[in-house]
């Protein structure tokens, strides 16, 4: 199980607490992730990423490990403290302002 942190408006769409689980494949990748997380929670799609191209939303961000993977490939491989659910993976909503 992949333990993911979801921003405060993805939380209240998906009807769930920050965290959430997932099961993934072993040696996922960011996109293996981000289809489960979409097969779990419908209502997510097209939220994280674009309906037709599965490119991330420029809005979001994603994190692990504290590594920044937002402009990682799509078909990195997590980190293995991310696939045994010791570390979560974060989807952060961008702050704008000025």
């Amino acid at each position: 199980m992949i333990r993911v942190i979801l921003p405060y408006h993805l939380r209240n769409l998906a009807r769930v607490q920050s965290e959430i689980q997932v099961d993934v494949p072993e040696s996922a990748t960011v996109d293996a992730l981000l289809d489960a997380v979409e097969a779990r929670y419908p209502m997510l799609k097209g939220t994280i990423r674009e309906h037709d191209t599965k490119k991330r939303r420029a809005f979001v961000r994603f994190f692990a490990c504290g590594d920044d993977y937002s402009m990682s490939d799509n078909s990195t491989v997590l980190p293995e403290k991310v696939l045994n659910g010791r570390e979560p993976f974060l989807i952060v909503g961008a702050i704008a302002g000025g």
